[in-house]
């Protein structure tokens, strides 16, 4: 197993035990980051009266994505510290009829230099996260999320 590997692997048990959400999504870690973080949920427990995605479970994976973006970004930078989402908003584009895949990376990546720094000093930053979900290689949703960050009391 690589390091990749074990990268995607400890991400993907962290959200299955602290998020069981995700478990029952079924929600499974491609990629897992600084550069990006990919998730991917299959249709059958995520599925609507319509036979397609329920919107919550396409918004709920953009979220995943983008928070454990900015999780395993912190501990690549050393920073023991929690991430909550604070407001979110969700464009949805297609219905989704198939496994769907959430992939989230910082737009923007000379802001999460202010964001450390602003972390470091005032122990709180926050950051916008975005993310983009497909299916079949379609954009089917896009999601853009506030996150707050909170550094661990040491």
């Amino acid at each position: 197993m690589s390091a990749d590997d074990r990268a995607e692997r400890r991400v993907e048990n962290y959200l299955h035990e602290q998020i069981p959400l995700s478990a029952a999504m079924q929600v499974a870690v491609l990629v897992a980051s600084g550069d990006a973080v990919e998730l991917r949920a299959p249709l059958a427990p995520n599925i609507n009266h319509k036979s397609t995605a329920f919107g919550g479970s396409i918004a709920t994976l953009g979220i995943l994505a983008a928070w454990s973006l900015l999780h395993v970004r912190l501990l690549e930078a050393g920073l023991a510290g929690e991430v909550v989402i604070q407001s979110s908003h969700v464009d949805y584009d297609k219905p989704v009829t198939g496994s769907f895949t959430a992939r989230s990376s910082l737009a923007d990546d000379s802001r999460w230099a202010g964001f450390t720094k602003m972390l470091a000093r005032k122990k709180m930053a926050r950051i916008e996260v975005g993310s983009v979900v497909t299916s079949g290689g379609i954009t089917v949703a896009r999601f853009q999320g506030k996150f707050v960050a909170f550094l661990n009391a040491e």
